[in-house]
């Protein structure tokens, strides 16, 4: 027969279980859990790696060498090789975003409509080329784009009277390659975005205008475009941020270097630095001034579009 003092602790050693799971189901304690995984995951994989960089980028680093060199990679940052890079990426992201957002928002508004049938194929066919990777795609796109006369995209040429174009070798057709990549790979991406916006648009808006005897074009400019506001300052936001920092397009197509830098980007000129060239604290510094650059356009681009005015104004 046990004694008082042994069901005593027997009763303590049952209640443990209880009152953990109590702490671990509270209210207060709940939402901690679920976001540490994410909190872990941006402090490891961006946060540490973002200061390191920007300790780094004041250092001249060396194998098993570090040396403090305060401004000096900020001062040769601003050179005609990151002007170029600089002028390639801004007219990469200029016509991204503007291809990006009016494309996808156009054919997510005809796969809305009730005139499409076999919705879902065609959601799911513009989806696909997202799931392929960069490198494969683009190799793929090499081929078609070769320089050879028996390239798909030279025998297009041939059949409309004009020579063949050395694709990878011109400054205008080395930047429709890297657009042409990114849009065919991220076009179904934003569709889907559009679409999602498109659903949640009430149908009794429309059927209000109806009343009013609006037509396609009114109830398009009225109320389709208003609502889609909200997800296309979305999309160029993310677009723009995606832009500056393309790296693959361009690595794809002429790996470490572009006659002429005709390829060169902000994110391929730190890769050529500070990888190729072994200079990581002048990559480093060039990355910082890119992160700065990427964030003043953001924010330049949410103010222009009203996003941090109040919902009455």
């Amino acid at each position: 027969m046990s004694s008082p003092a042994q069901e005593t602790d027997a009763m303590v050693r049952d209640k443990q279980p209880n009152k953990l799971m109590s702490i671990l189901n509270s209210k207060k304690v709940v939402p901690y859990i679920f976001v540490t995984p994410f909190i872990l995951s941006f402090v490891i994989l961006t946060l540490y790696p973002a200061i390191h960089g920007v300790i780094m980028s004041f250092q001249k680093i060396l194998p098993g060498q570090v040396e403090w060199v305060a401004f000096r990679n900020y001062e040769r940052v601003f050179n005609p090789n990151f002007y170029k890079a600089l002028s390639n990426t801004t007219i990469y992201v200029v016509l991204t975003v503007v291809i990006l957002t009016l494309i996808p928002m156009l054919l997510a508004i005809l796969l809305n409509s009730k005139a499409v049938k076999f919705k879902t194929f065609f959601r799911a066919s513009i989806f696909i080329p997202a799931l392929t990777s960069t490198i494969v795609g683009g190799m793929i796109f090499r081929l078609m784009f070769s320089e050879a006369d028996s390239s798909v995209a030279n025998q297009i040429v041939h059949l409309l009277g004009f020579d063949s174009v050395d694709w990878r070798y011109n400054a205008w057709s080395a930047m429709f390659l890297m657009v042409i990549l990114a849009s065919w790979r991220w076009i179904g991406v934003n569709v889907l975005y559009f679409l999602a916006q498109l659903q949640s648009i009430s149908s009794e808006l429309y059927e209000a205008a109806d009343i009013d005897g609006a037509n396609a074009w009114q109830k398009l400019r009225y109320i389709t475009i208003p609502h889609l506001k909200p997800i296309t300052i979305f999309v160029s936001t993310i677009t723009i941020i995606n832009g500056f920092r393309m790296f693959e397009e361009s690595f794809v197509f002429w790996e470490t270097s572009s006659p002429g830098n005709i390829g060169l980007t902000v994110v391929s000129y730190i890769y050529q630095q500070g990888i190729g060239q072994n200079d990581m604290g002048f990559g480093s510094a060039i990355g910082v001034v890119l992160m700065l650059i990427i964030f003043v356009i953001s924010l330049i681009n949410l103010i222009a579009t009203g996003t941090f005015k109040r919902g009455d104004e």
